[in-house]
């Protein structure tokens, strides 16, 4: 069974092992980014209006939605394909297809935006701007996953770090209001950029254009990672609109923080899997890394959840009194992660597997069951009963998983 490393010389034999440096430096990773983001925020509420942050906030946002719709699923194909064709090839076709969405996504949502967003109408003004940021991003974020294929989960954290230069860039241009806030992001976004194109020519990669024998080899595992991951993140959007039109505002408030609070209990499985992912991509013995996988995210997420039990509601009343009220939620969802983990496990080797209809169906069904046994237990429990579906959920496709993988003699 994993420990803990309890020394250096324990914890540098830790890194050696490729899954176990790849998981420290993804979660490592995750943990940057999300303490940039708080800090970044903070800071400009602190130096800009209301109504700046506001729409600051909804300009990120939907460059966000378009990113995740423009990925179809390329950013699995790089970590699945990576260790067996050309990798400028494979890192080339993804860029080309991706950027050219992108940018057609990009388009039609600044010639649309009076329909979608009235609000956002200034988008207009520095449209090439907006593009400008958005295509960078998207190159940004794919060529990191070509440095997790590469087993350089370093070079991953190094943008992370890059990406934290948009707090020095806040500051000097609250003058542009809005706008301000936007380019600091977007220009970290440029340095990331420039910086990770650097390294990857470092690595022996150069960036080519459409390989067409690739993308026709890989278009049935893309499309089906696309379908699988849009299914994926649905319910993380459509939850906190469920709460607010069955519970009312201030319920969807506790949900929102209860889940933020507990959302760093899920980047652990999820570190594990996508390090999974990759060495099972490079043909390591894929029963070896799933014991250690389950092994290494039990050993981290046991110790992390009862932290969480101790320490939650302080943590709580940090962030508001008003807030304290959801503790009991945040311990019903840190138990969630547990199972949640055996769905990631999953989740992982039918990628490796290329098992794309049980890929899909587990997301589906996940989606299904998270959305439809929120809304008929909220009518009972309120806001615990989200907790609760989270629950009944990933432990009813635990089971499903646990049985499955058994009888395959995976495990």
């Amino acid at each position: 069974m994993l420990s803990l490393p309890k020394s250096p010389a324990e914890l540098k034999i830790y890194l050696i092992d490729p899954l176990y440096r790849n998981t420290f430096f993804i979660i490592s990773t995750s943990i940057l980014s999300a303490g940039f983001g708080f800090l970044f925020w903070i800071l400009a509420a602190r130096l800009y209006s209301q109504e700046d942050v506001g729409i600051a906030t909804a300009l990120i946002s939907s460059m966000g939605m378009l990113i995740l719709l423009s990925k179809l699923g390329f950013d699995q194909s790089i970590i699945r394909f990576f260790p067996t064709q050309d990798k400028s090839r494979v890192l080339g076709t993804a860029l080309t297809v991706t950027t050219i969405f992108g940018l057609i996504l990009g388009i039609l949502f600044i010639g649309t935006v009076g329909i979608w967003s009235p609000e956002l109408y200034q988008v207009r003004d520095y449209a090439p701007l907006y593009i400008l940021f958005l295509i960078a991003n998207s190159i940004t974020a794919f060529i990191g996953a070509a440095f997790v294929a590469l087993r350089k989960s370093e070079f991953y954290f190094l943008q992370s770090l890059l990406f934290g230069t948009r707090l020095l860039i806040l500051i000097p241009l609250v003058s542009l209001g809005a706008l301000g806030i936007f380019s600091s992001l977007g220009l970290s976004f440029i340095l990331a950029l420039a910086v990770s194109i650097y390294l990857l020519y470092r690595s022996a990669i150069r960036i080519s254009g459409l390989d067409r024998d690739f993308l026709v080899d890989s278009f049935r595992f893309s499309a089906g990672n696309y379908v699988s991951g849009l299914f994926n993140a649905a319910p993380g959007t459509i939850l906190p609109i469920l709460v607010l039109n069955t519970l009312g505002a201030e319920q969807t408030a506790q949900y929102f923080i209860a889940y933020a609070v507990v959302a760093f209990l899920f980047l652990i499985p999820t570190s594990f899997t996508t390090s999974l992912f990759v060495e099972g991509s490079h043909g390591e013995a894929l029963k070896k890394n799933v014991l250690k996988s389950v092994a290494g995210i039990f050993a981290l997420l046991i110790p992390a959840v009862v932290g969480l039990f101790i320490f939650g509601e302080y943590i709580l009343g940090l962030i508001g009194p008003d807030y304290v009220e959801g503790f009991t939620l945040v311990k019903v969802l840190a138990i969630s992660s547990f199972f949640f983990s055996f769905s990631e496990i999953f989740i992982s080797i039918k990628k490796i597997q290329y098992g794309l209809k049980s890929l899909i169906g587990i997301s589906v069904s996940i989606f299904i069951l998270l959305l439809g046994s929120s809304y008929v237990l909220m009518q009972q429990l309120g806001i615990l009963g989200v907790g609760y579906a989270w629950i009944i959920t990933y432990a009813l496709i635990s089971i499903v998983v646990v049985l499955s993988m058994a009888k395959r003699y995976i495990l």
